[in-house]
C-alpha cells in the first residue's frame, strides 16, 4: 500500500473513532441531562437534600449529592455522607437472621416462645418466618407506647424506648392483632424482635453481629447500627422537617433507639458494596438467598393485601402486597424488582433493585418533604434506556 493510501486509511479510521467517541459522549450527556431533569433542584446550598446513585451491572451511571447534610456546619452532601436508613435497615436484619439459619443456629419455623419462653401464649404460633414477612400479627409497639403513656408520655427524643422495653410492652399483651399467618400487616414490632433474636441466638450484641458478619466482610467501613451516646457517626447527615419556608431539625424521636427495624446509618459508597454483594451472592449462596425474595403466602395459600390499623394512611393500605424477607418483591411495568423504602423523623430512603436488568437506584434524604421512592421510579426508565452508556455526574466540589 502506498504511503498516501495508508495515510488516507488512518485518517478515515481516526474520523470514525472520533465520531464514535463523540456519539458516546453525546449519549452520556443526554442521559445525564435526563437524570438531572427528573431530579430538578432537590436541594440548594441553603437546604437539606439528598444523596443518590444509579448503578447498572455494577457500574455507576449517575451519582449526585444535593444540599446540606447539616444546617449548622453547612457541609455539603456527598457519597460519604451517612444517612439514617430507617426501614431500609430491615434488609440487613433479615440477612442477619438468614446467616444464623445458615449457621444452623436458627430455623425459619422456630416459634417465638422457644426463643423467649416468657412471651405470652399468643407467641406460640408466631414463627421467625412470620416476623420476617410481616404476618406475625404482633401489636404495633408505637400504639402500645401511647396506651402505656396516657396523658404523660413516658418516652421522648431525650428518653427513647429501647428494644428491651418494646419486648416488655409486647409481653403485656394477651393476643395479637390477628392469628399469625392469616393476614399481612407491616410490623416494626416484628423487626425489633428479630434484632433481639439475632443478639440472643448469636451471643453478640446486634450491632456487633452485623459488623462482624456483614459490614466488615463487605468493606462497609462507615456503616453502623447507631447507639446514641455509645458510638459516633462520621460525616453524619441530620434529619430535618420543613416548616413553611424553614427547615427544623427533627433528627431524633422517641423511637430512634430501636435497632432491628430502623437503626442503621450508611452512605452511597457502602450501599454500593452491599448491592454488589447481593448481585454476586457474597454472603449466602443463590439457593439460600431465594427465600428472601419469595412472596409470602397466607395460610390459605392466597397472596395478602396490606392490612393496617384503622388510621393507616399508607398508600398501599388495602392493596395486594408481595413481600419476602426484608424486601418488597413485585413487577413494575414489566420489570421484576426487589425494593424497600424507609421513613422516620427527618429522613426518607429508598432502594430499588430491578433484578432482571441489573439496575439499582438508591436515594437517601435528610428532609421529610421528599418522596425518594417516586423519584427512583422516575429515574428507572432513563437508566434502562441508557444501560449501554456509562454516565457519571461527579459530586460538586
Amino acid at each position: 500500500m502506498a504511503f498516501a493510501d495508508l495515510s488516507r486509511v488512518i485518517a478515515v479510521a481516526l474520523l470514525i473513532g472520533a465520531g464514535i467517541s463523540n456519539a458516546g459522549r453525546g449519549q452520556q450527556n443526554s442521559a445525564q441531562n435526563e437524570f438531572s431533569a427528573v431530579l430538578g433542584n432537590l436541594g440548594d446550598n441553603q437546604s437539606p437534600g439528598a444523596s443518590l446513585i444509579v448503578r447498572q451491572s455494577g457500574q455507576t451511571l449517575f451519582e449526585r449529592g444535593y444540599g446540606l447534610r447539616d444546617l449548622r456546619t453547612r457541609t455539603s452532601i456527598d457519597s460519604h455522607t451517612n444517612f439514617r436508613l430507617a426501614s431500609c435497615t430491615k434488609q440487613f436484619t433479615a440477612m442477619a437472621i438468614m446467616l444464623l439459619v445458615h449457621d444452623g443456629k436458627l430455623r425459619y419455623d422456630e416459634p417465638l416462645t422457644q426463643i423467649f419462653p416468657e412471651f405470652p401464649d399468643y407467641g406460640k404460633s408466631i414463627t421467625i418466618r412470620n416476623l420476617l414477612n410481616h404476618t406475625s400479627g404482633l401489636p404495633d409497639y408505637e400504639s402500645l407506647m401511647e396506651a402505656a403513656s396516657g396523658d404523660h408520655p413516658r418516652w421522648s427524643a431525650d428518653r427513647q424506648i429501647s428494644d428491651a422495653e418494646v419486648l416488655t410492652l409486647l409481653e403485656t399483651q394477651q393476643r395479637g392483632k390477628f392469628v399469625s399467618g392469616t393476614q399481612w400487616s407491616y410490623s416494626n414490632s416484628g423487626y425489633v424482635l428479630l434484632g433481639l433474636i439475632v443478639s440472643k441466638v448469636s451471643g453478640k450484641p446486634f450491632q456487633e453481629f452485623l459488623h462482624d458478619r456483614i459490614f466488615a466482610p463487605l468493606g462497609m467501613k462507615h456503616t453502623l447500627v447507631y447507639l446514641k451516646g455509645k458510638n459516633q457517626i462520621l460525616d453524619r447527615a441530620y434529619g430535618y422537617t420543613r416548616n413553611g419556608n424553614q427547615f427544623i431539625e427533627t433528627d431524633q424521636s422517641a423511637t430512634s433507639a430501636t435497632l432491628g427495624d430502623g437503626g442503621i446509618y450508611s452512605n452511597l459508597e457502602d450501599l454500593s458494596k452491599w448491592d454488589d454483594a447481593l448481585w454476586h451472592h457474597t454472603l449466602l449462596s443463590a439457593d439460600e438467598a431465594k427465600v428472601a425474595v419469595a412472596p409470602v403466602k397466607l395460610l390459605d395459600g392466597s397472596l395478602p393485601t396490606w392490612t393496617g390499623d384503622p388510621d393507616d394512611t399508607n398508600p398501599q393500605a388495602g392493596k395486594p402486597i408481595s413481600y419476602g424477607f426484608g424486601w418488597f418483591v413485585d413487577d413494575y411495568e414489566g420489570h421484576h424488582r426487589m425494593w424497600h423504602y424507609g421513613e422516620t423523623t427527618g429522613f426518607k430512603t429508598a432502594i430499588e433493585r430491578f433484578t432482571d436488568d441489573g439496575l439499582t437506584i438508591i436515594i437517601l434524604c435528610n428532609r421529610s418533604d421528599l418522596d425518594p421512592s417516586s423519584l427512583a421510579l422516575k429515574l428507572a426508565p432513563v437508566a434502562l434506556r441508557s444501560r449501554n452508556s456509562r454516565v457519571h455526574a461527579a459530586f460538586p466540589n
